[in-house]
């Protein structure tokens, strides 16, 4: 099995392509007002242009009202589209796209309210986008129990393999990174992004 590999708040179509060049699986697209990668229509549609049919595109949301979501997806093309607030089952739903799902931590009654949905584990209480570790060993319960895992929160090229090597024999399906994979805000390094995949692949291989 793969362990999958998301670059999360690329904010130029460089660093888009540097993602791919770097072997990333999935980009994230960050459209949360406020956040320090929040982008413009206008970027995202330049960055999806770049590296359309090399890499899958995730559209990031936070407690967005359903017409802004409509609106960002009818003019930026992606394959999936993460949620990352206090969205219901039924605000998961009502995407056509496949969803991501964050959760705080490996919250098992949490995982059980979207069946259908690939959930994305970040720190507990601190979030998403901080880069925040935490003890990624607990997502091992939910990844044993059938649930499609991405592992978030303080991983880096120094960190990951260990948060992957920590959740048990059986693989996450993906991991997630943006803070420790950057030169400075908003821009990707594309050394830290080579080290990042490489260190996955090495936890895949048990070392």
């Amino acid at each position: 099995m793969k362990v999958r590999v998301k670059i999360c708040g690329v904010c130029t179509p460089d660093d888009a392509q540097a993602a791919v060049d770097a072997g990333a699986d999935l980009i994230g697209l960050n459209f949360v007002s406020g956040s320090p990668r929040a982008l413009e229509l206008a970027e995202a549609e330049r960055i999806a242009a770049r590296v359309a049919g090399q890499v899958e595109r995730v559209a990031l949301f936070r407690d967005a009202d359903p017409y802004d979501i409509e609106h960002t997806l009818r003019r930026i093309e992606v394959e999936r589209v993460q949620l990352h607030g206090d969205e219901t089952e039924e605000d998961a739903e009502a995407i056509e796209l496949p969803i991501i799902k964050a959760l705080r931590g490996a919250d098992e009654e949490a995982a059980k309210r979207y069946p259908g949905s690939i959930l994305l584990l970040d720190h507990p209480t601190e979030g998403g986008g901080r880069g925040q570790a935490w003890n990624w060993a607990d997502a091992g319960v939910l990844i044993a129990a059938g649930y499609d895992v991405i592992l978030a929160g303080g991983l880096d090229p120094t960190t990951v393999q260990q948060a992957i090597e920590a959740v048990g024999d059986v693989l996450p399906w993906g991991v997630d990174v943006a803070t420790g994979a950057e030169s400075e805000p908003r821009r990707k390094d594309a050394e830290k992004m080579r080290a990042f995949i490489a260190a996955v692949r090495r936890a895949e291989g048990g070392g």
